[in-house]
């Protein structure tokens, strides 16, 4: 998967990081940030919410696979170094939650989390970044 994923999550990574910067200092009202993400390829889709902690991200929501597909998600540090990442099984024609935890160990934890909604074989058909808040 890594192989396949390495080409569509560099150029994800990238934009990522560069379009939504550093986070803005100040309070913070939650004990830890969350981030919803929803990735569509045509009537398939991962959605759900990422929970950043301090060395690992809680991952919260459903793989709709139309056709046979899975879900592949990400942690990345804030310079675009890959942490670690996680896969869902194959699912055909079925909705299948996805709770999981992807390590991020190193301080501070993940930076960016790319969500991809891939197909049977691994190979990745659309991947989202997500910068942590």
């Amino acid at each position: 998967m890594k192989t396949h994923l390495a080409a569509a999550v560099g150029s994800v990574v990238l934009t990522a990081g560069t379009l939504l910067g550093a986070p803005a200092a100040g309070a913070q009202t939650a004990a830890y940030p969350t981030t919803t993400f929803d990735v569509t390829y045509g009537a398939s889709y991962a959605r759900g919410t990422l929970t950043w902690y301090n060395r690992s991200v809680g991952v919260d929501g459903t793989l709709r696979a139309v056709g046979c597909r899975r879900a592949w998600i990400g942690t990345y540090t804030a310079s675009a170094s890959e942490l670690d990442a996680r896969s869902t099984s194959t699912q055909c024609d079925a909705t299948y939650p996805i709770v999981t935890t992807v390590p991020a160990d190193v301080p501070g934890g993940a930076g960016i989390v790319v969500v991809c909604v891939a197909d049977a074989n691994a190979n990745p058909l659309k991947c989202m970044g997500y910068s942590r808040p």
